[in-house]
């Protein structure tokens, strides 16, 4: 009988101490936010929210509508007038609503919810979408480069009045539709890369109509392929950034307005953390930013109010709005072998 009670005992503790150590195990893998809906029973995230991405699909909507009529009303009158210049204006502009399209697909799949194969949605749509747009600038002032070089020795007779009106009529179309995205070029980059399309567009636009009155005046037709050169040397400029931006995003790089090592002064302060180690830090899409990272903590475990303090201000001091946090007792050695993907 004694030994009975003995073995009963010791059962009860040896279940009591597994369930501590479970829900010790669940404190641990905590992360940033709490999901209610199916499939994430039992997996808690603290103080962790996904807002819904600002709506561009009208801005998109009325921004292609408009530079697709205007494209094919400037290729006709391009034609009318001989005028390679207008009509190489008309080519960059069909390249340009052709990258419209790719970013407005783009930022409306941003707003579609993710799926059990797609966990974390589309929103990576959005960089491939920006390093598309930055290609397409590039090949289009190729294309304006050339025309232009071709045309500076062989100067033609244009049609300078026509140019002006439909080139002026251009600088409203594009300057207004851009304004439609100023707003969210500052935080998104396939944003940005449809701000710089119909920015551009307006600026080669105004560099047209300068181009068509000094030939008015001047009657000198080798102003028209230098304008365009100066514009396609501004346009690249321009662009370079989102190029670079782009392909850091695709490659999974940490941002470029992120501070990777503030970061990591941050959690190394956190109460009772004695080590940081596999600290990430990538673009979900042009918009959000995740953060994953294991932190070596002996002596306590972190409560769920410092879960939510800790994601409060990774969010609103580092604009990192997916935390993944993952704590140890540092028994082992989780360090990254520099040959080793972690």
């Amino acid at each position: 009988m004694v030994l009975k009670k003995m073995a009963h005992k010791h059962t009860e503790n040896c279940n009591h101490d597994h369930d501590n150590h479970k829900h010790e195990h669940k404190k641990d893998i905590k992360i940033g936010h709490k999901h209610d809906g199916p499939g994430h029973a039992g997996h808690s995230h603290a103080g962790h929210s996904h807002a819904a991405p600002e709506n561009f699909t009208f801005a998109f909507a009325v921004a292609i509508s408009l530079n697709l009529l205007f494209t094919l009303i400037e290729a006709g009158y391009a034609i009318y007038a001989d005028s390679m210049s207008l009509l190489a204006d008309a080519g960059h502009n069909l390249g340009d609503v052709v990258g419209l399209v790719f970013a407005g697909v783009a930022s409306w799949l941003l707003t579609k919810a993710s799926t059990e194969r797609y966990s974390y949605g589309y929103k990576r749509t959005t960089i491939i979408a920006s390093m598309i747009n930055a290609l397409l600038l590039v090949a289009a002032s190729a294309i304006i480069a050339y025309e232009s070089i071709i045309k500076l020795f062989s100067p033609s007779i244009v049609d300078e009045k026509v140019v002006a009106i439909v080139a002026l009529i251009g600088i409203f179309i594009n300057g207004g539709t851009a304004l439609l995205f100023m707003r969210g070029q500052k935080d998104d980059l396939n944003i940005k890369g449809a701000y710089l399309h119909l920015a551009a567009d307006a600026f080669i636009s105004i560099g047209v109509v300068i181009a068509a009155l000094i030939i008015m005046y001047t009657h000198q037709y080798w102003v028209d392929p230098v304008v365009g050169l100066i514009i396609v040397v501004a346009i690249v400029v321009g662009t370079w950034q989102l190029l670079q931006q782009s392909l850091a995003l695709l490659l999974d790089a940490v941002p470029h307005h992120i501070d990777s090592k503030a970061v990591n002064d941050y959690l190394t302060k956190i109460n009772g953390v004695t080590e940081v180690h596999d600290l990430h830090i990538w673009g979900l899409s042009t918009r959000e930013t995740a953060l994953t990272v294991h932190l070596v903590i002996p002596e306590r475990s972190l409560t769920d109010e410092e879960y939510v303090k800790i994601s409060h201000d990774l969010k609103h001091d580092f604009a990192i709005a997916h935390v993944t946090i993952q704590t140890e007792k540092g028994s082992v050695d989780h360090q990254c072998n520099l040959q080793e993907s972690c």
